[in-house]
């Protein structure tokens, strides 16, 4: 991802890649390469992070490294008194979470996370649509993730619990439950989970089912061994239905009472993360996610695997 984030950036108007940090020069030098063989001037390389921010003239830095190593890597750099882009998920404890954000409060520097969805004009059409409550109560949510996680992920830090934090629910599924509670706005009130590792030492498939406070229930299938990818979401409402892309926001269908929208008025343009970053930090724009998605995220997470655990019904910490 750190590739895809330094595409992303290379030619913003409003960015300067200064400088690069990672655990030698020879993976730099490799990076560099693959990612940026034309940038001028090249970034300055670093393999200490302290070091970085004390030497470069930064104003946010983008973490994307293992999910474990997230929360000792974020505040660090707020510290050090930078904007954090956090690669998706912020954190994997629920303790953790509540830190960083005091953390990123007593800074008064922005913390964003790299979820897809919530800077999407369809996501925030449907947000939009559940606080306005125009199709009455939300009541039910279907949602599903397919990947070849497991093939695709052998062999890497992402089936190391030590570096990962989990499997499939806590890589690719963060986008889907991310989608999931950035819409619904609820604390979550009743979790049960049930995974299966498929030989490996991670979740690989699951399945969640969840209760909201307001009383909306959600069902949640995460699926790492599937050769097909694809991700959906369905919203039932007293008065009517959404379906909507969950990994990305690319399609959304909605449905008045027994009647479709054919043409939802979906005003916007599909934004990045990183383009929320940069427009959060120049004063353009709010934060489209912040430490409060990574909170209420990783109190299901927590709650996912405790339930998956001990097969018991769990709520989560307030």
């Amino acid at each position: 991802m750190a590739g895809a984030h330094a595409g992303r950036y290379k030619n913003h108007p409003d960015v300067e890649i200064v400088a690069l940090g990672d655990l030698s020069e020879e993976i730099l030098d490799k990076w560099i390469a693959r990612n940026l063989p034309d940038y001028s001037p090249v970034p300055a390389k670093y393999t200490d992070a302290a070091k970085m921010y004390a030497e470069s003239n930064l104003d946010g830095v983008l973490i994307a490294t293992p999910h474990t190593l997230h929360y000792e890597q974020g505040i660090q750099a707020l510290e050090a008194g930078l904007h954090v882009f956090m690669e998706k998920p912020m954190v994997t404890d629920s303790t953790q979470a509540l830190k960083l954000a005091d953390k990123a409060a007593e800074t008064g520097k922005i913390v964003i996370i790299g979820y897809n969805t919530p800077c999407t004009p369809e996501f925030k059409f449907l947000r939009d649509l559940v606080r306005s409550n125009e199709l009455g109560k939300l009541e039910t949510i279907s949602a599903w993730l397919s990947q070849n996680w497991k093939k695709g992920t052998s062999g890497s830090w992402r089936q190391k619990p030590e570096l990962s934090g989990g499997g499939q629910m806590y890589d690719s599924g963060a986008h889907l439950f991310n989608s999931l509670v950035w819409t619904v706005e609820q604390p979550i009130a009743q979790v049960q989970a049930f995974v299966d590792n498929s030989g490996t030492p991670v979740d690989i498939n699951g399945t969640v089912n969840i209760r909201f406070e307001n009383g909306t229930l959600a069902t949640v299938m995460i699926n790492g061994n599937c050769a097909t990818d694809g991700a959906g979401m369905s919203l039932c409402f007293e008065d009517g239905r959404v379906e909507i892309d969950g990994w990305g926001g690319a399609y959304i269908k909605v449905f008045r009472g027994r009647q479709e929208d054919k043409y939802p008025r979906v005003e916007g343009k599909a934004n990045t993360p990183n383009d929320n970053f940069v427009d959060a930090i120049l004063g353009r724009a709010e934060p489209r996610t912040t430490p409060a998605n990574g909170i209420l995220q990783s109190k299901l997470m927590d709650a996912i695997y405790e339930s998956a655990r001990t097969g018991a019904i769990v709520r989560p910490a307030n």
